[in-house]
C-alpha cells in the first residue's frame, strides 16, 4: 500500500480498509485530507464565505495523515512532499499490501516549482 509511509498513513489505511474493506488509494488520502482541511477552515473562521475560507486555507498549515507542513500556495496549489515509490520485489514485503518503497522523498518547492506567473489567481 501507498500509505504504508508511518504511523498515522497505517492508521488511516487501517480506518478505511474497515469501512469499505480495501485499501485507499493516494487519491482517497488527497481528498479525505483536503475535505478535513476545508472542514477545519469552515469550522475556524465561523463561515463558509468562500473568501474568508480562502484566506484561512492560505493562513493555516496542514499537519494530518496526508501531509505535514503542507500549505495553500498563492495561487491556491497546496504544496506538500512527494514520493519517488518503487515496486517492492515479494521477497522485500513483510505483510498484506506492502508493496512498495521511498526511493526519494522530494520536498512540495521541488516537487510542484515555482509560480509561473500564467495562472489568473496568482499576484502579480
Amino acid at each position: 500500500m501507498v500509505l504504508d509511509l508511518n504511523p498515522d498513513t497505517r492508521a488511516f489505511a487501517k480506518r478505511y480498509f474497515a469501512k469499505m474493506n480495501k485499501e485507499p488509494t493516494m487519491n482517497q488520502a488527497a481528498y479525505y485530507s483536503a475535505t478535513m482541511s476545508y472542514l477545519r477552515a469552515v469550522k475556524a473562521v465561523g463561515t463558509t464565505d468562500s473568501d474568508r475560507v480562502m484566506a484561512e486555507l492560505k493562513r493555516m498549515k496542514i499537519n494530518d495523515m496526508f501531509t505535514s507542513g503542507g500549505y495553500i500556495r498563492a495561487d491556491g496549489v497546496m504544496i506538500h512532499d512527494m514520493y519517488v515509490m518503487q515496486v517492492k520485489a515479494p521477497q522485500e514485503s513483510k505483510y498484506p499490501w506492502d508493496y512498495y518503497k521511498v526511493v526519494k522523498k522530494m520536498n512540495g518547492e521541488e516537487a510542484f516549482g515555482p509560480i509561473t506567473g500564467l495562472c489568473p489567481l496568482a499576484p502579480k
